[in-house]
């Protein structure tokens, strides 16, 4: 017992990916990131489920026609927290103890403000947002309520976002996973809690407990679930003492740190601004195919998010392995990382994409009785497929570039696909084919731009000069080799100056 406990604390450590073999150090923390990112698209889905079931197809379309807008509202904080990760995970990478603590003191202190802003302003702008969107009134005072409790909650999420990328970035996925965990399936009993009406399902015959609360009871459950997830992380952050130091002077910022965090933060925030934006711009046209449609998009984001979660789960990792390597000076073990990396990830697309082909039609049918828009989400789910595998190469690359310290390339990348491919091929498909279909052709379209644009970056791009650490790791081995040559001159002349005094003395006993 006392065995498995010690192997369960070294799971917990953070993980050296600086150290043996690539694949192995990568695969060692993808895995609990993907079980983690299951369990959190578990309860996303496990909303979806519910509130499809026992609330109707409108609720559904509510959430679903939200989601963009509040995308947009989070990329500030997504972007932060990407940053962050980069910073750590080089710092770790570095073993530079001053530089993480200040780092992980800052990126808190700017969350917080951040957070408190969003969470006073966000309820103001979402009716006005909605309606500029062409939401339709049926389903607009849902979305209005469903946005507004995650607006009054937003700081639970953005603490999760910035403490599990900072856990991540110290090479700790098993934590996140573990927390995940919990919260989930507590979050799955409060869907069943607060979204039905009392009696609506049973349990071995016994009617259960609900209180009908519809969207609002589905938003409540998500931002207690998010916040106690926060919670977890923060004391599990707080026990890595041995690794940085948390106290109030790393909590003021830095003008050092906060300039470096902002110029990795701001380029990823406007990358995930750009791409919000566009579904934003394109929300119009799928609210123009009316209610239907918005609960078919939904079922399909849902099912779209469990199919791209080894995606996210390789390029996340990818990040966290190009930062602690490049924080270690060490380029060359990050190509090997990269092409081990390719082939996981598109090894796992392409077995998810074949058991959503087979067993698609079963799974849409958890989400609503519908068979029309149960039809329809097969229909876009099999234009979406090879884009999911093109779509693993795209985030292994861009994670490995951003993981590096560049982030302006990404967000170019980004400003190219959406500005050039993913709106204007939205627009034209629609104008041309009037049919739903159209939406999903232009995202298709956008991955495969994006990738393109990855492998150019990846080849030709300088991203392998913008370590954070590396003038500071040659200054340092430079410093060491003088200190070294100083040290053996100091030997050398301590051993000649023994050496004559020997002599001199064997003289003077001759002489005597």
């Amino acid at each position: 017992m006392a065995i498995q406990l010690q192997k369960f604390k070294r799971l917990l450590s953070g993980i050296d990916m600086t150290q043996g073999k690539p694949w192995k150090s990568l695969l060692l923390f993808t895995i609990p990131l993907l079980i983690g990112n299951l369990f959190q698209q578990m309860y996303s889905t496990a909303d979806a489920i519910i509130l499809g079931q026992f609330v109707g197809d409108n609720a559904l379309a509510a959430v679903g026609a939200s989601m963009p807008m509040f995308f947009l509202l989070m990329v500030i904080m997504m972007g932060i927290a990407m940053g962050t990760g980069v910073m750590v995970s080089q710092y770790f990478g570095a073993k530079k103890r001053e530089d993480l603590s200040h780092t992980v003191g800052v990126a808190l202190t700017l969350t917080t403000i951040l957070g408190i802003v969003m969470m006073v302003l966000g309820p103001f702008v979402t009716r006005p947002l909605l309606t500029l969107l062409d939401t339709p009134e049926a389903i607009i005072d849902d979305s209005v309520l469903y946005m507004t409790v995650l607006m009054v909650g937003i700081l639970g999420m953005a603490y999760f976002n910035i403490l599990s990328g900072i856990l991540r970035g110290l090479g700790d996925a098993f934590s996140p996973l573990l927390y995940l965990a919990v919260t989930s399936i507590l979050n799955i009993f409060l869907n069943l809690l607060l979204i039905p009406e009392f009696g609506a399902w049973t349990l071995f015959g016994i009617s259960m407990p609900g209180l009908g609360l519809g969207v609002w009871g589905a938003a409540v459950g998500t931002v207690f679930a998010q916040g106690l997830t926060s919670l977890l992380c923060l004391r599990r952050l707080r026990q890595m003492r041995d690794v940085f130091d948390m106290g109030y002077k790393y909590l003021r910022p830095k003008k050092q740190y906060s300039n470096q965090l902002l110029k990795l933060g701001i380029p990823t925030a406007a990358s995930q601004a750009i791409f919000a934006i566009a579904m934003l711009i394109v929300q119009p046209l799928a609210n123009g195919f009316g209610e239907m449609f918005l609960a078919v998009n939904i079922i399909v984001m849902r099912i779209d998010s469990f199919v791209m979660m080894p995606n996210f789960s390789f390029g996340n990792a990818i990040t966290v392995y190009a930062g602690q390597n490049m924080g270690a000076g060490k380029v060359e073990r990050l190509g090997v990382g990269v092409k081990q990396s390719i082939f996981m990830a598109l090894g796992t697309a392409i077995v998810l994409v074949s058991l959503v082909l087979i067993f698609g039609h079963h799974i849409a049918s958890l989400f609503t009785e519908t068979e029309e828009v149960i039809t329809m989400a097969m229909r876009m789910l099999r234009i979406l497929a090879v884009g999911y595998v093109i779509f693993g190469v795209n985030m292994v690359l861009w994670g490995a570039i951003r993981g590096a310290g560049d982030a302006v390339t990404p967000m170019w990348g980004a400003v190219i696909n959406t500005v050039v491919v993913r709106v204007p091929t939205a627009f034209l498909f629609v104008r041309l084919f009037n049919r739903p279909e159209a939406l999903f052709y232009s995202l298709l379209a956008g991955w495969t731009t994006n990738t393109l644009l990855g492998v150019l970056a990846y080849k030709f791009g300088k991203w392998r000069t913008k370590g954070l650490v590396r003038q500071d790791a040659a200054e340092e081995t430079v410093l060491e080799e003088t200190t070294l040559e100083v040290t053996n001159t100091e030997v050398t002349n301590t051993n000649d100056s023994s050496s004559k005094e020997c002599e001199t003395n064997n003289a003077n006993e001759a002489n005597i």
